[in-house]
This record gives C-alpha cells, sequence and structure tokens, in this order.
C-alpha cells in the first residue's frame, strides 16, 4: 500500500513539470491543468499503451476520432438534455456550492444518494442536520437540478445561431458511427470501436487536483455484440480492463472491483462494475465498465429515423447490437500511475533519492545521455543524444556532478543513463545505468539501442 500524500503528489508534478495550474500567470483558472513536458509525454504514453493494448493487438477492435460538437439532437436521444443532472445546493452562509447527494454519501457512506430524489435528499439533510464542510453552517437553499454539459453557441450573426454543447463523453460520437465503421471497416459482431479524445462536465464540485476536472481526456471503449451474449462479454472485458492496469504497473493491492447495486445502475444499464484505485483519499473509480444494453442505438434509430439494425448474414437475423462499454479517464490514469511510482529510498549510504517506479513504456524519457565532464565528452555526448532520439525519447543532461544528474533521471523515472567518458572515445562503449537496481555495464552503441529497445516494451 502506497501512503503517499496528495499534497506530496501535486508538489511533485509541479516541481519536475508533469503538471501546472492553468493560467497560472493570471492567478489561475479553477480546476484548469496544464501538462508540462514531462506530464504531456506520460499522457501521451498512457493513451499509446491504451491504443496498442485495445485496438492494435485486439482481434475484434477499430479506432475512431469524432468530432466534440456533435449535433444537438444527439443529446436529445441520449438523454443527456433531460436527465444528464447533478443535485446542486448552496450554503446561505458562505455561499459555497455543493452536490446534495455528496453531503449525504459523506456523512453516511453507506447510504445510495445517488439514487434518492430529491425531496429524500432535501429530508435526509434536514433530519440529520448536516452542516456545509466549509464553514459548518446548517442552513443550505432548496436543491435543484444542475445540467453538467457545457452549452455555446454555432453561427457567424445573431440570427443563424443555434445551442449546441461541447460533449460531456465520447461515446455517442461512437454510436453515430455505427453504421459507418459497419460497412466501411466489414466488421461482423461481435466488434468495438475505441475513442480517445476530450470531454467537457460542468462540474458542480470539481476537485482531489486532477482526479475530477471539468475538461479532460477519455479513452472509451463500445463494444457491440449480440442480445443474449452481454453478460459474456462483460465478464471478458471486465478482465482485460483489470489486466491492463496490472500490466501498467498498478498493484493488485491498490485494485479493487465494485459491483453496481441494481438500485445504482443507470436507466440504461443492466449491470456496471467500477475499478477502483487507492488514492490518498481512499478507493474511488479510476475505471468503469458497463453493460449499456441496445439503449443507445435504440434511442438513435427513434430520433434520426435511421435503421441502426445489424444484419446478421449468418442466422439471415436483424436486432439491435447490446452494447458493453469500458470507459477510462486519462487524467484518473496518470494520477493513479504518479501515486503508485512514487517512493524515497534511503541508499546505503545514507543518501535519500526519489524514485518514481514507471513501467517503462510509460517513462516519459527512456534514457538520459550524460558528458562525464562537460568541458571534455560534451560533443561527443551530444552526438550520441542525437543518434538515440531517433528510436526513442531521449534527454540530455550535463548540469552538476554525475551524481546529481542520476538523482534527477531517477526523480522523473528514466529507467536508463548512459555516461560518456574517456574509455568511449577509445573503444566506443558507454556506460549504461540502470534506474532501479542501479547497476552498471558498458555497452556498445549498437548494444545499447538493441537492450533499451528490449527493455522499454509493453
Amino acid at each position: 500500500m502506497n501512503k503517499v500524500t496528495m499534497d506530496t503528489i501535486i508538489n511533485y508534478a509541479k516541481r519536475y513539470g508533469f503538471v501546472f495550474q492553468g493560467s497560472e500567470i493570471y492567478g489561475g483558472l479553477a480546476n484548469t491543468w496544464d501538462y508540462g513536458p514531462l506530464g504531456s509525454e506520460l499522457k501521451k504514453n498512457i493513451k499509446d499503451l491504451f491504443w496498442k493494448r485495445f485496438v492494435q493487438e485486439s482481434p475484434y477492435n477499430v479506432g475512431l476520432d469524432s468530432s466534440i460538437l456533435l449535433n444537438p439532437k444527439t443529446w436529445e436521444a441520449s438523454g443527456h438534455i433531460d436527465s444528464f443532472n447533478d443535485p446542486m445546493i448552496d450554503c446561505k452562509q458562505c455561499n459555497s456550492r455543493h452536490r446534495a447527494d455528496h453531503l449525504v454519501e459523506n456523512h453516511d457512506e453507506t447510504v445510495l444518494a445517488d439514487a434518492m430524489s430529491i425531496n429524500e435528499l432535501e429530508d435526509y439533510i434536514r433530519k440529520h442536520n448536516i452542516a456545509c464542510p466549509n464553514c459548518g453552517a446548517k442552513s443550505f437553499t432548496p436543491i435543484r437540478q444542475f445540467n453538467l454539459m457545457f452549452r455555446t453557441s454555432q453561427g457567424v450573426v445573431d440570427d443563424s445561431t443555434q445551442d449546441i454543447f461541447l460533449r460531456p463523453e465520447t461515446a455517442q460520437g461512437i454510436f453515430l458511427n455505427f453504421r459507418n465503421i459497419e460497412r466501411t471497416s466489414r466488421m461482423k459482431i461481435p466488434f468495438g470501436i475505441v475513442q480517445i479524445g476530450k470531454s467537457f462536465r460542468n462540474e458542480i464540485t470539481p476537485g482531489n487536483f486532477i482526479f475530477r476536472t471539468r475538461e479532460f481526456e477519455q479513452m472509451e471503449l463500445e463494444f457491440f455484440c449480440k442480445p443474449g451474449t452481454e453478460k459474456e462479454w462483460f465478464a471478458y472485458w471486465k478482465d482485460e480492463s483489470r489486466q491492463f492496469l496490472l500490466d501498467i504497473g498498478i498493484a493488485e493491492d491498490n485494485l479493487r472491483m465494485t459491483d453496481h447495486e441494481e438500485s445504482q445502475l443507470s436507466h440504461y444499464s443492466d449491470a456496471t462494475t467500477d475499478i477502483e484505485y487507492r488514492y490518498p483519499w481512499g478507493f474511488d473509480e479510476l475505471w468503469g465498465i458497463a453493460s449499456r444494453t441496445d439503449y443507445d442505438l435504440s434511442q438513435h434509430q427513434a430520433h434520426s429515423e435511421e435503421n441502426l439494425e445489424y444484419h446478421d448474414q449468418v442466422e439471415n437475423t436483424r436486432f439491435i447490437p447490446y452494447v458493453i462499454e469500458p470507459s477510462l479517464g486519462v487524467e484518473r490514469l496518470f494520477l493513479s500511475v504518479l501515486h503508485e511510482g512514487f517512493s524515497e529510498e534511503t541508499l546505503e549510504n545514507g543518501e535519500t533519492r526519489v524514485n518514481m517506479k514507471l513501467h517503462p513504456a510509460l517513462a516519459p524519457y527512456k534514457v538520459a545521455v550524460l558528458p562525464l565532464i562537460k568541458k571534455r565528452h560534451r560533443d561527443m555526448a551530444l552526438e550520441l543524444h542525437k543518434r538515440l532520439s531517433k528510436h526513442f525519447m531521449t534527454t540530455y543532461d550535463e548540469a552538476g556532478k554525475i551524481g546529481k544528474r542520476y538523482r534527477r533521471q531517477d526523480a522523473i523515472g528514466t529507467p536508463f543513463a548512459i555516461t560518456i567518458d574517456d574509455e568511449s572515445k577509445e573503444d566506443g562503449t558507454y556506460t549504461l545505468r540502470d534506474k532501479d537496481t542501479m547497476e552498471q555495464k558498458r555497452l556498445s552503441e549498437t548494444e545499447l539501442i538493441e537492450f533499451i529497445k528490449r527493455n522499454i516494451q509493453f
């Protein structure tokens, strides 16, 4: 179990260039974050590994990149216009805004607050005399429903504008393209469509650093299957999703599978399981896997009046496919990876080092090139850096003593460091250092490249 605090992770992320406060020079903008040189590489690697596992290596799935702006009728059909709401309540004393269901759950985590009506939530808050977590007052406004979609407009003049929305999920773009992909890719049921992209939700109470934000990226799979086989595929994708997390280095003890009770299920779902990660504040949702029945395609068929039935040519039958949806937030996995990997170690000489234990395939840089003596070895090191950069992300550091440069690379998760010295000039070999074991070996350039490629595979 990793007992690293959230403050430690936030400070680490800023210090080393993983995550910065958005618009910081103007005082910031609440709940916005920018990903620096290391953070942008880590995010890219997370998405690349997800795509590799669930598209490239999958015999079932293909990819899609749909638009963020969709026809507004999409959200009528999906139910987001009418039902994508959170119960909002304000403190009369300090004007802080809260989700009423969260106030109830924080008071008693065994209560299924998300299944309660507004009247039930108000009665519970009043009966249990729940206080504002910000100021302690016990006087609230009536609860009202708050739609989570960001509204904008389209058009160049006022009389031609129409309200449209920033997508709150990537899934609907997949459903809209079901027929296009089935036809052009000649896919046969069962098959899946994977998408990675931005989504936007006007959360009432975002927080916990990058865990819950208004702008985020999703990695989603919509897997289409024959009705009657959905439970089998639901179990399959639960196992596949959990195994992916284990393979990228998440400890099994820090994961748990939580099945939703029937009263907790969304109106479109007949089964849902959350894969939860042990964050600094406790277990919370990392990855949701839902059996969505045929709700989405049926709704879009009804609203668009387009036939979205699948024709099974072998059995000569037609049906609306059922859908299994594993949905994972990039930022939540990013936070899990940082929290999982952060460690402080005391070495044999009594020195303490920060060691970010990332799977090598996730590491922002795969190797660091370090001249032992800047004046003497700089040119050779820069040339090596240039050549290695054609194979993988490579960084260069010539500032300070070699030991301190090793420590800097340890702290950002660089699995290997190469030192250029006098012997390198004589025989063309270099010292390769392993971050985790700190063992060193001398290799030629060809051997270095092959060794590193072999050890950063996923």
